[in-house]
């Protein structure tokens, strides 16, 4: 600093003070202007730069003659003297521009996450978030707030733990899921986007989301109808599924009953509906020789969850097939992201097929994308018509009557 010291005076404390600010932009800076300078600081900037005159009360000096003049009189480029004279310059430019990375890099996760990607009406949630900005400015604490609320919908629907229980299992903190905290209210925003209502407005319809997301839902009210399943094991499921299909009636599982079932000899294909009439039509049509059929009667309940996750997870192929309306490709969506489903007459030729030739029918509502097939979600918007399962049971029966035939 004893280099420096002739340069450290106040009447000089303006010059160093605008460098400060300009150098520390992080932008080509080439002049800076000066001001206002009184008597006392224009002699001392005139001694400076060795000018006879004294410059103007607001004045404009030349970076490159001043690192020029200080090179040569103590050795440093001005760079270096107002770094030791004020302080450390910053870059301003390159820091927000950092920032700007970090943001981007943020929304793209979030827009790319799997669970977004899986269920692609959560889109809308991913606006909302993108809307409130960074959680106290951070892109750090917004992540992880964001991976926490994720990974909680991802779990979703619940087998009817109570909140805290699910708060603990997923993100190791029982108070986690809490009324009013931060976590709670990103998810529960996620699940009222999914399931198209209005955000809850309070703790009364909080804790109804809570519920149809199948957290502390009790183990009866949560039922899965299944019709012509057969199960090896000698459990309460297996029992009941196997009275009911072989006197080709529909057995309704409660998640009791569901939790209770060891799914020993499941079979290798399951045919999985949204809508209950379906599974009216097959038994009638079929009676005991109906195929495994199980349906999710709209939003599927958390024992309809723990019921496909069963099969899954004893080797039976879901095949699933919805209503061709905005709301059915949710359900389908949600349905296979979280059991391993695969779509049965699902695609957008499927869609024209159904919907040729038939008159005016119920409108598709809002539709989101079809993760399974990136041409479907156009094609209804265009031709603008819903096809519910309804119309087409008995073409999905037939071609089940023909496989059965060719086993």
């Amino acid at each position: 600093m004893n280099v420096f010291a002739r340069l450290d005076s106040p009447a000089l404390a303006p010059l160093w003070q605008a460098l400060h600010d300009r150098l520390s932009s992080g932008r080509q800076v080439s002049r800076v202007k000066v001001g206002p300078l009184d008597d006392g600081q224009r002699a001392a900037l005139a001694d400076l730069l060795g000018s006879e005159r004294l410059p103007d009360e607001y004045t404009s000096v030349s970076l490159a003659a001043l690192d020029e003049l200080l090179v040569a009189s103590v050795g440093a480029d001005t760079r270096e003297v107002v770094g030791a004279l004020v302080g450390p310059l910053d870059d301003r430019a390159g820091r927000r521009a950092r920032d700007e990375a970090e943001r981007a890099g943020l929304w793209d996760w979030l827009e790319r996450h799997e669970v977004v990607a899986g269920q692609p009406v959560l889109g809308d949630w991913v606006a909302v978030v993108r809307r409130s900005g960074l959680i106290g400015g951070s892109v750090a604490r917004t992540r992880a707030e964001l991976d926490g609320a994720l990974r909680v919908v991802g779990r979703l629907p619940g087998t009817g733990v109570p909140l805290p229980v699910l708060a603990e299992d997923v993100l190791g903190d029982s108070h986690a899921l809490d009324e009013g905290t931060r976590c709670a209210g990103l998810v529960l925003r996620a699940l009222s986007v999914l399931y198209g209502v209005d955000p809850p407005g309070d703790a009364q319809q909080r804790r109804a989301l809570w519920e149809r997301a199948g957290v502390v839902e009790d183990e009866l009210s949560s039922v899965v109808l299944v019709a012509g399943l057969r199960l090896g094991g000698d459990d309460v499921g297996g029992r009941v599924l196997g009275v009911c299909a072989d006197a080709g009636q529909v057995a309704a599982l409660t998640l009791a009953q569901v939790r209770a079932t060891s799914f020993a000899g499941a079979p290798g294909d399951v045919w999985v509906f949204e809508n209950p009439s379906v599974l009216a039509v097959a038994t009638a049509r079929f009676g005991r020789r109906c195929p495994p059929i199980v349906c999710t009667s709209g939003w599927p309940s958390s024992a309809v969850i723990a019921f496909l996750r069963g099969l899954s997870s004893a080797g039976s192929a879901l095949r699933y097939h919805g209503d061709f309306d905005g709301e059915g490709l949710r359900i389908a969506a949600h349905v296979m992201a979280r059991t391993g489903a695969t779509p049965w007459r699902m695609t957008t030729a499927d869609y024209l097929s159904a919907s040729a030739g038939a008159g005016p029918g119920t409108a598709v509502g809002r539709v989101t994308e079809a993760p399974w097939d990136d041409a479907l979600a156009a094609a209804m918007r265009e031709r603008g018509m819903a096809v519910v399962e309804e119309r087409v049971t008995t073409r999905l029966l037939d071609e089940l009557d023909e496989l059965d035939e060719l086993r």
